[in-house]
């Protein structure tokens, strides 16, 4: 029997994120379960049941909720390196939801958070304690000694940014541990550094991290406890090649890809999350520490041509900001960065929804708008192929749905009149519109 209808949407231009072309004035139907009944062509045929609730969605393009796959969430821009020591534990916890909040507001209904973020935060937004993104979580970030993820100060006696984000491991045994760790921590995925970074202070982007023997013990670890993906922050181009080679899911950043690179991840199927949002924004030689700035500096045009390649290349690439070193809620400015870049509008937002949702194992549920997925989308009140630039401000985000759940309604679109949307859904039978069940949560 096909499942009680609970939500008729109509009259909206459908982007279901497969890359496949726009189409007008179509119509989307949900379940009690908010899952998707039907996406497609066709307006409804009345009368309806009078517990269908008919939504008037003309002028509004309707996409899927998107997915960034790169967030620090548990980290504010402008904080500073010691705020959590002179801040009250309870103050970051809220500090913590209202990015949650406004991430979720940009459109994002799916993050994956890549250190910094305990896996409570998972469980409090599956219960309904907070409001943010389904979330997966990293917790922690293994770096070796010195590495990216070593914030101590000079002498090692201070430890400064989050402590609790970092797990140092040197050699095979101490990654393996470390690992394992990790693991019962409650995380959804590993995230290691084969390369050091930016914004740390005794590395560099062109130091080599973790090695590819220990990037190997990472991933059978992982083999042995269920298969959980591995990232690997990589922005040289040398721990580029050991991430790739050692087996990991993900490159993260990947500032310095080359075309070896790109032939190895094309044969393994490593995905490339480059965070462009860290290369086209927040340089300020004022804020950042001079070292950091420095970094930045001498890679923004170095990442730009190695980025432009990889995609001219046709890399698999999913969406990610690294939100928490850049501003959180502008998540999608990154679909702008990318079409800069080379790729064509319908591609970015194939990489913000279907490609994410296949680098978190998630395409069963969520990255597209089709029959049996969860019914995450959102509306906006632009054309994302003309002006995909425009998605980046929240303003024009209108309508958030998650599991057919409205969080964000910003025009009362779901407020209209029942009768008004009835009107606007008639005129044409419903030979189009089928009833396709899906896969149980």
């Amino acid at each position: 029997m096909p499942a009680p209808l609970a939500q008729a949407l109509t009259g909206v231009r459908l982007i279901d994120g497969t890359g496949r072309p726009p189409v007008d004035d179509a119509t989307l139907i949900v379940d009690v379960d908010g899952r998707i009944v039907s996406a497609g062509p066709g307006r409804l045929a009345p009368p309806l049941p009078d517990d269908v609730e008919v939504v008037d969605g003309r002028g509004l393009t309707l996409l899927p909720g998107f997915v960034d796959t790169h967030v620090h969430l548990a980290m504010g821009t402008g904080e500073g390196p010691f705020h959590r020591l002179r801040t009250d534990p309870a103050v970051i916890a809220f500090e913590t939801a209202a990015r949650l909040r406004s991430t979720l507001e940009a459109g994002v209904t799916t993050a994956r958070d890549l250190g910094g973020l305990s896996a409570g935060y998972r469980v409090a937004v599956e219960r309904g304690l907070v409001s943010g993104p389904r979330l997966h979580v990293a917790v922690k970030v293994i770096s070796h000694t010195g590495g990216h993820a070593d914030f101590h100060l000079a002498g090692g006696e201070m430890h400064t940014h989050l402590e609790s984000m970092s797990e140092i491991a040197d050699g095979i045994e101490e990654v393996r541990r470390a690992t394992r760790r990790i693991v019962r921590s409650g995380a959804d995925v590993v995230k290691i550094c084969t390369t050091g970074g930016m914004g740390s202070p005794h590395d560099h982007p062109d130091d080599e991290g973790l090695r590819i023997d220990e990037v190997r013990a990472v991933a059978d670890e992982l083999e042995r406890h269920g298969g959980k993906p591995l990232a690997a922050h990589a922005q040289g181009t040398a721990g580029i090649h050991a991430a790739v080679l050692g087996g990991v899911t993900s490159v993260e950043h990947g500032y310095g890809v080359d075309d070896e690179a790109i032939d190895m991840m094309g044969e393994r199927g490593t995905f490339l999350v480059p965070t462009l949002s860290t290369v086209f924004m927040g340089i300020d030689r004022d804020r950042m520490e001079p070292y950091h700035y420095e970094k930045k500096i001498r890679w923004s045009g170095i990442t730009k041509t190695n980025v432009a390649h990889a995609i001219d290349r046709g890399v698999r690439l999913a969406l990610g900001t690294d939100s928490g070193v850049g501003p959180h809620g502008q998540n999608l400015r990154e679909l702008g960065w990318l079409v800069e870049l080379g790729m064509d509008p319908m591609e970015a937002l194939v990489a913000g929804t279907r490609t994410a949702a296949e680098l978190l194992g998630l395409a069963h549920d969520v990255g597209t708008l089709e029959p049996g997925r969860l019914a995450d989308f959102v509306l906006t009140d632009v054309d994302p192929l003309s002006g995909i630039g425009l998605l980046g401000d929240p303003a024009h985000v209108v309508v958030v749905a998650q599991a057919g759940r409205v969080v964000k309604d910003l025009a009362g679109v779901f407020d209209r009149p029942r009768a008004a949307a009835l009107a606007t859904a008639g005129g044409l039978a419903a030979a189009t519109v089928t009833t396709t069940e899906g896969p149980s949560a």
